[in-house]
Parts: structure tokens; C-alpha cells; sequence
């Protein structure tokens, strides 16, 4: 009987040894600290999740514009080990353009080890996403982002005699068919896009070789040089306006009285961004219906990590855990927030409900178009690089599209903004 006991204590203690941070029964700390880039998340937290008792949360949350955020966020990480239990990052959030950065270092842990194990669920790039070189998870996201176009029905009646989103697909399939019917809508008194940079996503998206290469060598891949030709004309032809993506001049075109067809972007965008469409007195909230378009892509997504040193492991587990597997609160993000959730079990249910549609979107079935759209998603030839890049090549060719300088004098002030940026990229 001794013998038993001796036994049973041993695998009592190994036990104990095993079981994850995030179960195991040690004290949490008081503060969570969540470092956001915007209140998008922070809103479907407040609403569902229950936060435990005697645990305050804290928002730092600081605009992504221009790298602020990936400042303020790396400040922090670099003072993690010396901060305070109260002070210490708990969670933080991070976009696709720069995940990799976080992913593959030391300034994330291994969320399996937290208790963060069942990824059945979850969309496949979204893991890979969060997986570093070594194959360990270091975040989930809570959101899956394939990336539609987003059309005007009733200038799409008027343009292609048809608003079926079928129909409408087949007539812009590709981008050959993309730019004629562009033609045809400048014709008929409207803009294809809103934005000179509308498109760069769907072509970016398609990059066959990442920003830059093994030597460090600044590289412009060919779906990038497609991109930038496609822009040359589109705004030679009056196509598209030399408003940038996030700009009032754009935005204003989501009006009822706007004149523009196409706009690209995953459900995030349409439920976050198209406010102006959806205004109750000016907007037009029906008009509208998406389909693939010409390339398939995604487009940013938001992903939640785990920084290594947080005193707050279980609570951290229980966060990621909730957005990607607990049906319920995944049921609420499609059902009352529109969003495209990370659980393919939940998007199957709204995806196969006949009575199930976005008011949005005239009734149309969001999720189900979403869902036959993720198989096409890519997550391939990223750097740690891609948020400023992509910005920074944008911001010089809008300087170019609107007459300020020439394509060259944009170009090498492009290439002067990265090698301010990061010096030991080489540049052309």
C-alpha cells in the first residue's frame, strides 16, 4: 500500500508538472493589458467575453498609421521582462502585414503549452499565419478575411444590364474583362473604383516572390508592376480617382449619390468601413452585392498573440480560446456583428441557411459566398516588412497619379522612404 501511494504521489506530481500554464491552479494577475490598433476588436471583447472577477482590463490602443503601432507595441515588448505584473502585455493584437515580425521572435510564446490546442475549426492560413519557423502557434485570429469585390447593384444594372451576382462575376472574372468593363462604365457616366490603390490588394495578393529577397534586395514583383499599370491607365481614362483607400474623397462615393461600381474588400470592410453606404439618410444599404471578381485574395485580418512574461496565462487561453471555438460567441460575431468567423462549423450553418442574409446586400447570403472563397486563400511570400512597404509605395505613386512629380521622382522617393525606414534593405 506504501508502494502504491509513493506511485500514485509520483504521477500526481508529474501530472501537475504537465498541465498547461493556462490550467494549472497559479495566481493571475489583476490588470490584462491588450495593445490594439483600433476598437474593432475591443468592441466584440466588451460584448462577449466575460471577464474574470477582480480582473480590470486595459486598452492601449494606438493608430497603425505610418507604424505608430508597431512602435508603441515594440517599446513595450522591449520593457516586457522589467515592467510590472500590472503593466505587463497580456495580449496583443497584430495585422498580416506584419505578423511574421512578432511571430518569429522571442517577444511571443507558444499558446499550445497555454492550453490553445484545437485549431479544427479554424481556417488554414490563419494558423500558418500565426506559426513560426519552428512550427510553434503563437495566436489565433478571430476573424477569416477572404476579400471580395463589393458592387453597386444598381450601377451594375445600368453597366451590364444585370446585378446577379452569377452573372456579375462572369463579366468580371478576370482582369482583362475587369478593365473593358471599365470602359464601359466611364461610358455610361461612372467610375470603376473610387481609389487608385483599390485594386492593389487583389494583385499584391497574387505576389509570386515576397518584398524582399534572401540578400536583402528590394524586389518588384510583377503582380505589383500589373498593379501599377492597370493604375496608369485607369486614371489616364478617368476610370478611378487619385484618392487613396482610406480617403473622404473615396468614402463620399459610397453615397446613394455616388457614381462608383466596384469596391474590394472582406466582410470587416463592408460592416466596419462603408459607413457613408449604410447611412440612414444619404446611403444606400441594399444596394449592394459581392462576388470574387478577377483574382482571389484576402485582405488584413486580425490576429490575437500571446507575448511572452504576460502574468495572465489562463485568462490569455480563455480569450483565444472564446474567439475561435466557443460556437456561441462565434454564432454572435456573424449573426450580430457580420462578421466572417474563424470557425468554419459556425460559418457552415449560416453558409447552408436558406433563410439566412445581409440586409446590406439585398438579402444576399454573405457567408456562403464567403465560404466557397476561403479554399483560394494563399499565405505565401510575406515579410516583416509588408505594412510600411505596401504604404509607402502607394503614398509616393499617389503623389505621381496626382500630377505632383513624375513616375521615376516617385519611384526613387519610394526607394528613399525605404532606405529610411529600413537601412539595410537594398534598394535599386
Amino acid at each position: 500500500m506504501k508502494k502504491l501511494i509513493a506511485s500514485l504521489l509520483v504521477l500526481v506530481l508529474v501530472f501537475a508538472l504537465c498541465v498547461p500554464a493556462a490550467f494549472a491552479d497559479e495566481p493571475e494577475g489583476k490588470v490584462f493589458n491588450i495593445y490594439a490598433w483600433n476598437e474593432e476588436f475591443k468592441g466584440f471583447f466588451e460584448k462577449y467575453y466575460t471577464v474574470p472577477e477582480g480582473v480590470t482590463v486595459n486598452w492601449v490602443i494606438v493608430p497603425s498609421d505610418n507604424g505608430a503601432y508597431q512602435d508603441a507595441l515594440d517599446a513595450a515588448l522591449l520593457n516586457q521582462a522589467d515592467a510590472k505584473d500590472d503593466d505587463k502585455i497580456d495580449l496583443f493584437l497584430a495585422e498580416a502585414d506584419y505578423i511574421l515580425k512578432y511571430v518569429d521572435s522571442d517577444f511571443t510564446q507558444d499558446i499550445q503549452a497555454l492550453g490553445v490546442t484545437d485549431f479544427s475549426n479554424a481556417y488554414k492560413y490563419t494558423v500558418q499565419a500565426a506559426t513560426d519557423a519552428n512550427g510553434v502557434v503563437k495566436g489565433v485570429s478571430f476573424q477569416c478575411c477572404p476579400s471580395a469585390l463589393i458592387y453597386r447593384r444598381s450601377i451594375a444594372k445600368d453597366v451590364l444590364g444585370t446585378d446577379d451576382p452569377a452573372e456579375v462575376q462572369a463579366a468580371l472574372s478576370d482582369w482583362d474583362k475587369f478593365n473593358a468593363v471599365a470602359a464601359d462604365a466611364k461610358a455610361k457616366g461612372y467610375y470603376m473604383t473610387a481609389s487608385f490603390a483599390e485594386t492593389f490588394r487583389p494583385f499584391s495578393n497574387n505576389c509570386t516572390m515576397p518584398w524582399v529577397d534572401a540578400d536583402n534586395n528590394l524586389q518588384i514583383d510583377p503582380q505589383i508592376e500589373a498593379w501599377m499599370a492597370q493604375t496608369d491607365t485607369f486614371i489616364k481614362n478617368g476610370y478611378t480617382l487619385t484618392a487613396g483607400v482610406w480617403d473622404d474623397e473615396k468614402n463620399v462615393q459610397m453615397f446613394a449619390d455616388g457614381k462608383t461600381m466596384c469596391f474590394f474588400g472582406p466582410a470587416w470592410y463592408f460592416n466596419f468601413c462603408m459607413g457613408n453606404a449604410q447611412d440612414p439618410e444619404k446611403g444606400c444599404s441594399g444596394d449592394w452585392a459581392i462576388c470574387e471578381g478577377p483574382a482571389a485574395h484576402f485582405w488584413g485580418g486580425t490576429w490575437l498573440l500571446a507575448p511572452a512574461g504576460s502574468d495572465n496565462p489562463g485568462m490569455l487561453a480563455d480569450v483565444m480560446n472564446t474567439f475561435i471555438n466557443n460556437e456561441d460567441v462565434c454564432t454572435k460575431l456573424v449573426a450580430n456583428e457580420a462578421q466572417f468567423s474563424n470557425n468554419m462549423a459556425v460559418n457552415a450553418k449560416f453558409a447552408a441557411d436558406p433563410n439566412y442574409g445581409s440586409a446590406f446586400l439585398g438579402g444576399q447570403n454573405d457567408v456562403a459566398v464567403f465560404s466557397e472563397m476561403t479554399d483560394n486563400i494563399v499565405w505565401e511570400n510575406h515579410t516583416i516588412y509588408d505594412q510600411l512597404l505596401n504604404e509607402g509605395l502607394q503614398n509616393s505613386l499617389q503623389e505621381y497619379y496626382r500630377g505632383s512629380v513624375d513616375q521615376d521622382t516617385a519611384m526613387e522617393n519610394f526607394y528613399l522612404y525605404v532606405n529610411e525606414k529600413y537601412p539595410t534593405i537594398v534598394t535599386p
